[in-house]
């Protein structure tokens, strides 16, 4: 299946929540979801969407987690596969998982406005992992991976504009972010209480133990 190229907005207001995926938009005034009710899903029977029930809810709670990054049903779940595996929770794990994908920290460490432009720089060879270039999104991170912008693209006007908004983000507490040389160190596993979206993983849990 191709990957869903339509209105992002309509995604958000799909599932009822704001799922940041069109960066600063997302906190203004023009973002849908903000516009519109919470409740009221896209289409013409948007807004007598009726409740959902269990596995309903399920679904809802995975799509959600599978659209914030970007991924297709192929690759979550041989995600979560993987998360099953290793020891402790697996919805937690999962998270984690989806955390330190290369295209997630390249937009946690402030170098894109969305997790879908972190994905075109990365193809786009503009990023080192431990000095050598890297061009899969998907790619795992782990514990001391240095991740770093290549310095042949300094001199790309787009590069240039988001190195000068890097003061203004946020970044989170298990990467080491170096403003000055855009570069950034895992200096941590993150933990279920790094992931600051409200996820219900147990959902998406029993959604696949069925």
């Amino acid at each position: 299946m191709s990957r869903y190229t339509g209105p992002v907005c309509r995604l958000c207001r799909r599932e009822g929540d704001k799922l940041f995926l069109k960066g600063e938009r997302c906190y203004t005034d023009k973002c849908a979801v903000g516009r519109r009710a919470k409740s009221m899903a896209p289409g013409q029977h948007g807004a007598s969407a009726k409740k959902p029930k269990e596995y309903g809810t399920q679904l809802r709670e995975k799509q959600k987690a599978k659209r914030i990054y970007g991924l297709h049903e192929t690759q979550f779940k041989n995600i979560f596969r993987r998360a099953e595996k290793r020891e402790g929770m697996a919805g937690v794990n999962l998270l984690v998982l989806l955390e330190l994908r290369l295209d997630n920290i390249i937009y946690k460490m402030g170098m894109a406005e969305s997790r879908k432009e972190a994905r075109q720089l990365v193809t786009h060879r503009h990023f080192t992992v431990n000095g050598k270039k890297a061009n899969i999104p998907s790619m795992t991170l782990k514990l001391n991976d240095v991740i770093a912008l290549d310095e042949s693209s300094r001199s790309l006007e787009k590069i240039k504009d988001l190195i000068a908004n890097l003061d203004n983000r946020t970044t989170v507490k298990w990467l080491d972010v170096d403003r000055t040389n855009v570069s950034a160190k895992i200096v941590s596993v993150p933990t279920r209480d790094d992931i600051d979206f409200p996820f219900r993983e147990h959902l998406i849990v029993e959604l696949y133990s069925k």
